[in-house]
């Protein structure tokens, strides 16, 4: 009996112990802004910043979880996030100012409303 008790004691302590990426909780700086992850990279653009983001799990987390609100791969979802910023190294390409998000306060529901709208010549043929 005691030997069952204590296998339960052990899985549940184990089960307990083991969260995800979005279930951390961080006091760092909140950052509004959209975000985007396309061929191996990520953004968060707010109103006044534009910031490379980190490739790491928390990144891949955030993409997991806007994957099914974007409507197509270039699609923005705004998002809520906590994190460090730092300076890219002198000799990196990319953005000046690095995102390493450390927590992910909220996701909306819904894509951002893009800013220019491409539209295609065979829609543009049958709207005419």
């Amino acid at each position: 009996m005691k030997n069952i008790f204590l296998l339960l004691a052990v899985t549940l302590s184990v089960i307990a112990c083991t969260d995800s990426p979005g279930d951390r909780k961080s006091d760092d700086p909140q950052y509004d802004g959209e975000f985007i992850y396309v061929d191996g990279g990520a953004v968060l653009k707010g109103d006044t910043f534009i910031y490379g983001v980190t490739l790491d799990e928390m990144s891949e987390y955030l993409k997991e979880k806007v994957a099914p609100i974007k409507k197509d791969n270039f699609d923005m979802v705004p998002v809520t996030v906590k994190g460090t910023l730092s300076k890219k190294a002198e000799e990196a390409e990319g953005w000046d100012e690095i995102l390493t998000i450390t927590e992910i306060v909220s996701i909306s529901d819904t894509p951002s409303e893009a800013d220019i709208k491409i539209q295609d010549n065979k829609e543009a043929e049958t709207t005419n």
